[in-house]
């Protein structure tokens, strides 16, 4: 069975014949699980199946079928409150650029920052909505520190020290981008003029930019309900 990661690097692969080949091959595997799957399984084990099948999907272009098998997974996954596979959804969503995969990117933030899910899918989601804003608006600045303030809380040692470094140079170049920043000592004004020194302040203003992404009546899920349920 392939890893996600297996995945993620075959969809990037500069040899596209071999990984087509190899994708096509990875899906007949896993719709033929789906196929047999017995009446008794659980709506989770055809929920991860679907997942892996939409991977792969959208890796041969087959992208129209690809959102309708991942936003079948997805309502399944919410239910369950199986939040970072929700999030893979929406980032398989997302790649596949159908008319609602900016809606999908931006629920798929709000989990991913909400929900304590694995940091890198976390801040990979946060990197698609700083390559999706242009470089001078607030909203690619608020992404990237979310991002590395997500990289310093969620991970210790080596991880944090390899993770903070990534997110550290998100952060830098969406700082030259917005506003020519090139040494420390524009950096740390430049935090501060913008007021993304405090996770108070700046983590409500991502709140604002996905509301900028996801229109408000199609959020797929009831937020309000969630964070209630966090706070119970």
């Amino acid at each position: 069975m392939a890893s996600n990661e297996t995945i993620n690097e075959l969809l990037q692969s500069t040899d596209s014949e071999e990984s087509i080949e190899y994708l096509n091959n990875y899906l007949a595997e896993k719709q033929k699980a789906l196929d047999e799957l017995s009446d008794d399984a659980s709506e989770l084990d055809r929920a991860h199946l679907k997942l892996d099948i939409a991977e792969a999907l959208v890796g041969v272009g087959r992208a129209e079928e690809c959102w309708e098998v991942a936003r079948e997974a997805f309502d399944v996954f919410i239910e369950n409150e199986q939040w970072e596979a929700a999030v893979q959804c929406c980032d398989v969503l997302y790649q596949s650029g159908q008319p609602a995969s900016l809606s999908a990117l931006g629920q798929g933030v709000w989990l991913a920052v909400t929900y304590p899910i694995d940091p890198q899918l976390s801040i990979n989601m946060l990197g698609y909505v700083v390559d999706e804003t242009p470089g001078k608006a607030d909203g690619a600045a608020v992404a990237a520190i979310v991002a590395h303030y997500i990289a310093d809380i969620r991970t210790e040692g080596e991880k944090h020290k390899s993770m903070t470094f990534v997110t550290n140079q998100l952060l830098a170049n969406a700082a030259r981008e917005h506003s020519g920043i090139n040494n420390q000592e524009e950096m740390d004004a430049w935090l501060e003029k913008l007021q993304l020194l405090d996770p108070e302040i700046f983590l409500p203003r991502l709140s604002l930019v996905l509301g900028a992404i996801v229109p408000q009546d199609q959020w797929w899920f009831d937020r309000d309900a969630l964070r209630e349920k966090i706070t119970d």
